[in-house]
């Protein structure tokens, strides 16, 4: 059974950081491009962040570019987003998601692209 489970999230002031992990089991973590997203209470799902299916491609949303970083780790199942000089606005829960292609193109922001989530995992970020 396919099955993509978040972890790492918390409470956690202004200016700190977190490593968020997506382990995935019931696929080969090497045939699908990963995305991260993330969804305030009464806001939409927004996308994050994005990495290929060997992770020699990445993409992030403008607003946490510079702070935040996707890295995967196949051998693993596991992909990470190292999170840093977080704010009160990175608060949401994040959850990642899979999509079968190999390679990533204008469609990663867009929730409806991928083929399975995670349940999410909440991060708060305040003083």
């Amino acid at each position: 059974q396919l099955q993509l489970v978040e972890s790492g999230g918390g409470l956690v002031q202004p200016g700190g950081s977190l490593r968020l992990s997506c382990a995935v089991s019931g696929f080969t973590l090497g045939s699908f491009s990963i995305g991260w997203f993330r969804q305030a209470p009464g806001k939409e799902r927004e996308a994050v962040s994005c990495i290929s299916s060997t992770g020699g491609s990445t993409n992030y949303a403008d607003s946490v570019k510079g702070r935040f970083t996707i890295s995967r780790d196949n051998r693993k199942n596991t992909v990470y987003l190292q999170m840093s000089s977080l704010k009160p606005e990175d608060t949401a829960v994040y959850y990642c998601a899979a999509d079968r292609r190999l390679f990533v193109g204008n469609w990663w922001p867009n929730p409806s692209e991928y083929d399975y989530w995670g349940r999410g995992t909440q991060v708060t970020v305040s003083s």
